[in-house]
């Protein structure tokens, strides 16, 4: 089944991959108001494109070949499948004058999360998702830029070993180069550092994520605090089950430190349970982020689209 041209409502898409990330993400754009999701691309017959083909989707096993003949294109493609991948497609989606929201740890485009910086690269023709740690984590690191300067921060995500599925575990060493850096570009800290953790343990354990700043032995406690606070419920907006565990903690200053104070926010995060099970909050949080980035550039793109074809007013000359 072909799927329709876009119309001045929503913006056509496609979701390259068609695995857990790939048909979570598409179990959310299937509510979305501005995206419509056409194609769905893989390279092997998978339960995914099955999936996809029973929603009325346009399927194919063929890869981004086969997207790249399709009448009409997609305007944006969605890509979960791996850094390798991605390095290969880009270029060819740029080409095609297609906008790629990347999944995955490439990090070809500007590095992107939706609460912090989305509306400086809303015209970038890739921007990358960076990895779920970051997603999760960065937020905080800027909420506490934003109020002091931050000389170091680090991160250490934990998810279920479940939830690592084989293009999760292939991209472990992206995921902790690529996260480090978002930190450091995205949060605002001058030296940062990410660490990954499969925990194995029965049943499942949900997403849980631990942020350390480095602050100011004077900092405001409460002006950061109020900052941290403000930021969960902003990624909220978008990834409901993103909570704090505790108030943030702080700690005075040390000479192992530098003379520096610490700040640490613990957080967890919930899956939505929209197709991947509820303690796969580290997927979660990656096809929330994504689909919210594809939200805000499709409704971009359609308010551009009535502009540009608008017609001017006409006034009738009496003759």
């Amino acid at each position: 089944m072909a799927p329709n041209s876009t119309t001045g409502t929503r913006t056509l898409a496609a979701i390259v991959g068609p695995g857990n990330i790939g048909t979570d993400l598409l179990a959310k754009l299937q509510r979305s108001e501005h995206v419509e999701v056409g194609y769905m691309v893989g390279v092997v017959e998978s339960e995914g494109l099955d999936r996809a083909r029973k929603l009325g989707l346009a399927a194919s096993a063929e890869g981004v070949d086969w997207l790249l003949r399709q009448d009409p294109l997609p305007e944006l493609v969605f890509e979960a499948t791996s850094a390798y991948a991605h390095r290969a497609n880009a270029p060819r989606y740029e080409q095609a004058g297609l906008t790629a929201i990347d999944l995955t740890p490439a990090a070809i485009g500007p590095l992107v999360c939706p609460a912090v910086n989305l509306m400086a690269h809303l015209d970038a023709p890739n921007v990358n998702m960076i990895s779920c740690g970051a997603q999760a984590t960065v937020p905080i690191v800027h909420a506490v830029s934003s109020v002091v300067p931050v000389p170091y921060a680090e991160i250490v995500a934990s998810v279920a070993s479940r939830s690592a599925g084989p293009g999760t575990r292939a991209n472990i060493d992206e995921f902790t180069h690529t996260t480090s850096r978002a930190i450091e570009v995205v949060g605002g800290a001058e030296r940062g550092k990410a660490i990954i953790v499969l925990n194995p343990v029965e049943p499942p354990m949900i997403m849980r994520d631990t942020v350390f700043c480095a602050i100011p032995a004077d900092a405001d406690t409460d002006a950061i605090t109020e900052s941290i606070e403000r930021r969960v419920a902003e990624v909220q907006r978008y990834v409901p089950g993103y909570t704090l565990r505790a108030a943030p903690q702080f700690d005075e200053a040390r000479d192992s430190w530098q003379a520096h104070a610490r700040v640490a926010v613990f957080l967890e995060v919930l899956g939505a349970g929209d197709y991947l099970p509820e303690y796969a909050g580290n997927l979660d949080i990656m096809t929330a982020a994504a689909a919210q980035v594809g939200e805000v550039i499709a409704q971009r793109k359609t308010t551009a689209q009535r502009k540009t074809t608008a017609q001017p007013e006409t006034t009738e000359v009496p003759a």
